[in-house]
C-alpha cells in the first residue's frame, strides 16, 4: 500500500473544511485550497470553532488542538497540491467544474499522486477517465457534517487497481471512521436511498398531503428519523439535492426519480436552505419558521 502522509484539499467549503479538520486531527498534514481567500479564512475559523467545541467536550485535548490546527495549511494555487500524496476535491457538485480542477491538477502531480472526489453522485468511472491516472483514482464520499458523521463511501471506479482501494480503506481506518463499499452507479448507496425520499417529502407538500411541519414532525416522532426529510433537505442544500435526483433521474432514466417541481421552484427562487437563510424554512429569525 501506498503510504499517505500529506493531503490536498480542493474546496474549503462546507465539505471541504470538515474534510480538513479530521484528517489534520487524524495525524496528516493538510493543504487546504479555494479560488477565495475570504472562503479560506472563514474555513479556518470554522475548523477552529469546532475542533474548541470538541475540547469543551473532551473529545480532544488542546494539545491535539494546537497541533491539528499547525498543520493546516492554505492556498490559492491548485498547483500547490501538486506535490501531495492524496488529492481530494471537494469543489460544487458540477460535473464540468470537477473535469476542469482535475485537467489542471494533472501537470503538476507526482506520479504516485491518489485523486479522489467527494462527489455525492457523479460517474467516478466518467471523472477518471478525464486523468492521466484512472487507476489511481476512486470516489472518497464524507458524510456531512464531516467531523460528527462515522461514514465514509469508497467508490471504485472501473479502472481502480486494489492498492488505491487498500490504501484508501486504511486511510479510512486510520481517521476513526467507518468505510462503506459502494459501486459506481449514480449516488452511491446513502444518495440512492436518501434522496428520494426527501424528493417524495417535497411532492406530499407540493400534492398538500400535509404542511412543512407536519411532513417533518411525522418522520421524526413516526420513523424516529433525528430531522424531518425537508429540514435535512434544507441543512444539505436544496440545489444539491436537485442536482443529485437530475443524476439519478439521467443515470437510470426511471420516473420514479423524477425531481418534484416544487423542489425545482425552490432552486429557481434562489431559496436553497439554511446558507441562503431561506428554504423549506425561514431561518432569518430567532427560531426557523415553516415557508408552506
Amino acid at each position: 500500500m501506498a503510504e499517505i502522509r500529506t493531503v490536498g484539499i480542493v474546496g474549503a467549503g462546507q465539505m471541504g473544511n470538515g474534510i480538513a479538520h479530521v484528517f489534520a486531527l487524524a495525524g496528516y498534514d493538510v493543504l487546504l485550497n479555494d479560488i477565495s481567500q475570504t472562503s479560506l479564512d472563514k474555513a479556518l475559523a470554522t475548523i477552529e470553532k469546532n475542533i474548541d467545541r470538541q475540547v469543551s467536550r473532551g473529545k480532544v485535548t488542546p494539545e491535539d488542538r494546537a497541533a491539528a490546527l499547525a498543520r493546516i495549511r492554505t492556498t490559492l494555487k491548485l498547483a500547490d497540491l501538486g506535490p501531495t500524496d492524496l488529492i481530494i476535491e471537494a469543489a460544487t457538485e458540477r460535473e464540468t467544474v470537477k473535469q476542469a480542477i482535475f485537467e489542471d491538477l494533472l501537470p503538476h502531480l507526482k506520479p504516485s499522486t491518489i485523486l479522489t472526489s467527494n462527489t455525492s453522485s457523479i460517474s467516478i468511472t466518467r471523472l477518471a477517465s478525464r486523468t492521466d491516472r484512472p487507476e489511481k483514482f476512486m470516489g472518497f464520499h464524507f458524510m456531512n457534517p464531516v467531523p460528527v458523521m462515522q461514514l465514509v463511501e469508497l467508490i471504485r471506479g472501473i479502472a481502480t487497481d486494489q492498492e488505491t482501494w487498500d490504501t484508501l480503506h486504511e486511510v479510512v481506518r486510520k481517521l476513526g471512521k467507518t468505510a462503506a463499499s459502494a459501486e459506481d452507479f449514480p449516488a452511491f448507496i446513502v444518495n440512492r436511498i436518501l434522496m428520494p425520499m426527501i424528493n417524495e417529502a417535497v411532492y406530499t407538500l407540493y400534492e398538500g398531503v400535509g404542511n412543512v411541519k407536519s411532513i417533518d414532525e411525522s418522520l421524526k416522532l413516526g420513523a424516529n428519523h433525528p430531522m424531518g426529510p425537508l429540514e435535512l433537505a434544507d441543512f444539505i442544500g436544496l440545489d444539491t439535492c436537485l442536482a443529485i435526483m437530475n443524476v439519478l433521474h439521467d443515470g437510470l432514466a426511471d420516473t420514479k426519480y423524477r425531481p418534484c417541481p416544487l423542489l425545482t421552484k425552490y432552486v429557481e427562487a434562489g431559496w436553497l436552505g439554511r446558507k441562503t437563510q431561506r428554504g423549506f424554512y425561514d431561518y432569518r429569525g430567532e427560531v426557523p419558521v415553516p415557508t408552506r
